[in-house]
């Protein structure tokens, strides 16, 4: 319950003490008794310094050839990877993003055949690998604010812009809004502004007027709140966030080897979900990170002591 409170916008409560396991509170006490030794993380970091961008170069290379496919099935007409991220073919069978499926359904009122076969395959797909590893892994739109998130720091560093934040929970009702507008109007308002669906489209058949809309986007998030639309505005992210929660592939974190520095928490996406890294706050020796997690792995890179890592639950494997 407290992974989907996460993911529909509340923030995350310190546990009482009477909710963390005796193991955990062990722990807890030992840190707290015995500060951990600067020169010797120091020691880790170095060491780690060579997989800082690993995760996150995987990513990068699996997002472009995935969009690149597209591109490559339009042009020389090949039939591999048909459409568009919103709704596809490969190799002749249907996928369809879960999300503007549900739009489709919700403005027509009935769900064709195709778009039934297309939902269940990717529902399966993701529920896999994990619901908002779409965000990270497959969306085009996040790579592009990615890029946008470092200019933004940059001019944040030097004083030039000031990060603001909203209220997270502005993002459920945008995805109450758009649901009931598709309902009310039978007309699917939010793909029509949906960024994810505009660069895909703009990637594979050439930018149109509508890529004007997504360079404001962009420009909101450099200059005032860093991946505004990815946190406050995307529904995409609840819709996968929920398939995600039953997903065995997750990111995990070991309390003991943690040293509380916070490079995770400043690196990842959604900070919310690595509340368990900060001091005392583990309730559990390990703990699973929750379903608004995006599995982009910023976290796993920037750690050097490995109290993040990529887990198979029921196998028991890291990766």
């Amino acid at each position: 319950m407290e992974s989907f409170r996460q993911l529909f916008g509340s923030e995350p409560r310190r546990p009482d003490k009477s909710e963390i396991s005796p193991e955990a509170q062990a722990i807890h006490l030992f840190k707290k008794q015995n500060p951990f030794d600067a020169i010797a993380f120091e020691v880790h970091r170095q060491a780690h310094a060579k997989d800082a961008k690993k995760w996150r170069n995987r990513r990068w290379v699996t997002l472009l050839v995935i969009n690149l496919l597209f591109l490559v099935s339009y042009y020389f007409d090949i039939q591999l990877l048909e459409g568009a991220l919103t709704a596809s073919r490969f190799m002749g069978f249907h996928m369809a993003d879960l999300n503007s499926a549900l739009q489709v359904t919700l403005a027509f009122k009935h769900m064709v055949l195709n778009l039934v076969i297309g939902t269940a395959t990717i529902f399966v797909l993701w529920l896999l690998l994990g619901g908002r590893t779409f965000c990270s892994w497959v969306c085009p739109y996040h790579l592009l604010s990615e890029w946008a998130e470092k200019l933004h720091l940059y001019l944040a560093d030097k004083g030039l812009v000031k990060d603001r934040s909203f209220n997270r929970k502005v993002r459920s009702l945008f995805y109450l809004i758009f649901a009931l507008l598709a309902l009310l109007s039978g007309y699917t308002v939010f793909e029509t502004i949906s960024v994810t669906g505009i660069v895909s489209r703009a990637l594979i058949y050439g930018p149109g007027m509508a890529m004007i809309w997504v360079g404001l986007v962009l420009l909101f998030e450099v200059f005032y709140s860093r991946r505004a639309w990815c946190r406050y505005v995307c529904p995409i992210g609840i819709t996968y966030g929920v398939v995600g929660a039953l997903s065995p592939l997750r990111v995990k974190f070991v309390l003991k080897d943690c040293h509380h520095e916070g490079d995770c928490r400043k690196a990842c996406l959604v900070p919310h979900v690595l509340d368990m890294t900060v001091k005392g706050k583990a309730v559990h020796t390990e703990v699973d990170v929750s379903a608004d997690c995006t599995r982009c792995g910023m976290c796993v890179d920037v750690c050097p002591t490995n109290s993040l890592r990529f887990e198979i639950k029921g196998l028991g494997k890291h990766l």
